[in-house]
């Protein structure tokens, strides 16, 4: 169990793995903590937005929409690989999931399949929006790889997580296609060789 780090320490963090950030507006304040609570965090989720844009994007992702207010998720990644800080705190990144996804993410064991959504994942889990289209088809430009493995390598090395604490919203929550265009398992893996 892990109380969430501060916003200071979480961007510092993420300029320390060599990350270039970008904060928007109120970043450390907005958030949705009024909705529940905001810890114990157990890791990383990584999504994708399903936008072009990067200025669209963030947009949405800080401020969500009508049927779900932001923010979406802590940062976006974009394709240049620069980390945009829309919230911080509880957002409405990963909805309800498996509890023994979660139970394997605290043991840092094996993902099992993601069969039922109990779980409030929102509390548990920081959340990076990765802008693409999420077709299968929309390029994930080396830069923006690059990004995702540093964000998530960044509060793996804070909290002292392994990769394993790192996971897909497909892996989360049944339905869920994200992050479509590269596996959570190539990316624990490069994950992993960044913190040795």
């Amino acid at each position: 169990m892990a109380p969430p780090v501060s916003a200071s320490r979480f961007l510092d963090a993420l300029r320390d793995e060599g990350l270039t950030v970008v904060e928007v507006g109120d970043w450390r304040t907005h958030n949705r903590n009024h909705k529940g609570p905001w810890g114990p965090v157990h890791g990383v989720m990584i999504h994708h937005t399903v936008t072009r844009g990067t200025a669209n994007t963030v947009r949405l992702c800080r401020d969500g929409h009508s049927t779900l207010p932001g923010p979406l998720c802590h940062g976006v990644i974009a394709k240049d690989g620069t980390v945009h800080l829309v919230g911080y705190g509880r957002a409405n990144h990963a909805g309800a999931g498996d509890d023994d996804v979660l139970r394997a993410v605290i043991a840092e064991q094996r993902l099992p399949p993601d069969n039922e959504a109990t779980t409030d994942g929102n509390r548990h889990f920081y959340g990076f929006e990765c802008e693409n289209l999420g077709d299968g088809e929309d390029p994930w430009p080396k830069v923006q790889l690059e990004a995702i493995e540093k964000a998530a390598a960044a509060l793996c090395r804070v909290h002292g997580w392994t990769q394993r604490s790192v996971i897909g919203h497909l892996e989360w929550q049944p339905g869920k296609v994200d992050p479509r265009g590269f596996t959570m398992a190539s990316m624990r893996k490069r994950i992993a060789e960044r913190l040795r």
